[in-house]
């Protein structure tokens, strides 16, 4: 096993997760067929005139990331601020939002605690937020364990999504520390508890050894139109694509959005999991440059990767912050954007 870096690993992962979800979001919703096409000249920023945007994976990361700075030693504590930025998010009027956080995030504008918002939801919703605990926490199983259930049940208490959560913070822990092939396998299987995730984790470790393609391996569990919302789904495929192609950040994103389907969340997982691994030093330059946002932007990801880091080692840190007020604003503009 070789030990990264932490500061490399954590600013990997949260540049890999938006990345994946600026370049995903373009192509969601669409055909496998009209992916392909769109691919011919490589992957690229599609959404604005060759420029990409966050959509609510980022976001949600961005609030996970500030909530762990605040309280990276207090889960419960952890899961109420986390529940205060995704009430005042909501509020702002954010263009896409998964129906099951929709209605955890109104529960808690209702009074209801944090501890019980969480509502019967297998989405990928909670999955897509975990990535981060997992870096934070590589070295403390029980913590990450803890953080990534007290993320995931604000919003979603559905034991499959539990298991997603566990599975993806569990993969970018072992991916920030290098660990080999097998021993990644054997860790995640130990989480593997649903009759859902028992069938695509059986079929994963059969298309690892037979070399399968990425979109092959999604066409075996169900999803050859598409990987849906569903979170055994989202995650088995983002699993799959970094295992299959360990390393090489461009090909893991390229081969899960030519799967199609919710591709900007599929992306940001296998994004947040492998960035974890190859540092911002595996991603291709383009792709974080052609990342246009605002206020909540890059650069504002740098920060919270900078504070972070020196928080793990003990060191003073100033909590980053962003103009808030423009949120609302910046969140017309997207939704003009993603309708047109």
């Amino acid at each position: 096993m070789n030990q990264f870096n932490p500061p490399n690993a954590i600013l990997g992962s949260l540049l890999g997760s938006a990345v994946g979800d600026a370049l995903g979001l373009p192509y969601e919703g669409i055909s496998q067929k009209r992916v392909a096409l769109l691919l011919k000249d490589g992957l690229q920023h599609r959404l604005v005139f060759g420029h990409g945007m966050f959509s609510d994976d980022t976001e949600h990361t961005m609030m996970v990331a500030a909530a762990l700075l605040r309280h990276s030693d207090d889960s419960k504590a952890f899961q109420k601020a986390l529940g205060r930025s995704l009430r005042w998010w909501f509020f702002a009027l954010p263009a896409g939002v998964g129906l099951s956080t929709a209605k955890a995030i109104i529960r808690l504008w209702l009074g209801v605690p944090a501890s019980r918002s969480g509502v019967w939801s297998a989405g990928n919703g909670a999955a897509m937020r975990s990535a981060i605990i997992g870096v934070i926490f590589s070295h403390d199983a029980a913590k990450r364990r803890e953080f990534a259930l007290a993320g995931c049940r604000l919003t979603h208490i559905d034991p499959r999504a539990e298991e997603s959560a566990l599975l993806v913070a569990e993969a970018a822990a072992l991916s920030s520390v290098g660990a080999h092939t097998n021993d990644v396998i054997s860790a995640l299987e130990t989480l593997v508890q649903s009759d859902e995730m028992k069938t695509r984790f059986a079929e994963l470790k059969t298309a690892l050894i037979e070399q399968r393609s990425v979109v092959e391996y999604a066409s075996a569990i169900g999803c050859e139109r598409g990987v849906s919302g569903f979170a055994p789904n989202t995650v088995a495929v983002a699993l799959y694509a970094w295992l299959r192609h360990r390393g090489d950040f461009q090909c893991v994103l390229t081969e899960v959005i030519k799967c199609g389907g919710d591709t900007d969340t599929v992306a940001s997982i296998a994004g947040g999991i492998t960035g974890a691994e190859t540092g911002e030093a595996g991603i291709p330059l383009s792709w974080i440059a052609d990342i246009c946002d605002w206020p909540r932007s890059v650069s504002y990801l740098r920060k919270l990767a900078e504070a972070l880091s020196a928080q793990q080692s003990r060191n003073p840190f100033l909590f980053p912050a962003y103009f808030w007020i423009a949120v609302p604003v910046r969140n017309l503009f997207f939704l003009f954007v993603v309708l047109i």
